[in-house]
């Protein structure tokens, strides 16, 4: 029996990238959406409970946006076996999900405005269940992405059975 290869973090900057995400968000839908909010129960309930509302929202985002992507790299992993990719994901509720090599498709590697600023890539990877990707590792350095793409097309292929 071969042995289990060891489990692969993300690259390090991807707690970066998720804080950037989160803050475009805050600033885009989360501030918006609190001051919609307030000014509703305020209108119902009163200023200083409108301000209440508001504050907790963005105070909510603000605390997600610093505490929650360290949590989420820390508990990414992915391993390459012998005949499957094992991706692991989730801080609260934990998902593991195996994709045969056998019943890959096509692997693909994408990059977004903040992932190209950054350096970083995700690998897409696509079976014939269907028309999106099966599996995703997000926030690998290109170089890492890149190989893991190129082994994965190597090792893969439905063989059409």
């Amino acid at each position: 029996m071969a042995p289990t290869p060891p489990e692969l973090a993300l690259d390090r900057r991807a707690v970066a990238l998720w804080r950037l995400q989160r803050l475009i968000r805050l600033v885009v839908v989360s501030v918006p959406f609190a001051v919609m909010a307030g000014a509703g129960v305020a209108f119902g309930l009163g200023p200083a409970a409108g301000f209440a509302v508001g504050a907790g929202l963005v105070s909510f985002s603000l605390l997600m946006l610093i505490a929650w992507p360290p949590l989420e790299y820390q508990y990414f992993r992915y391993a390459v076996r012998e005949h499957d990719l094992l991706v692991q994901h989730g801080v609260i509720f934990r998902r593991w999900s195996s994709i045969p090599l056998n019943r890959i498709q096509h692997v693909d590697t994408r990059q977004g405005p903040l992932e190209r600023a950054l350096g970083l890539a995700r690998l897409l990877v696509y079976t014939a269940s269907g028309v999106s990707a099966d599996g995703s590792i997000p926030a690998l350095s290109v170089s890492v992405a890149e190989g893991l793409r190129d082994e994965l097309s190597r090792r893969g292929g439905d063989d059409g059975v």
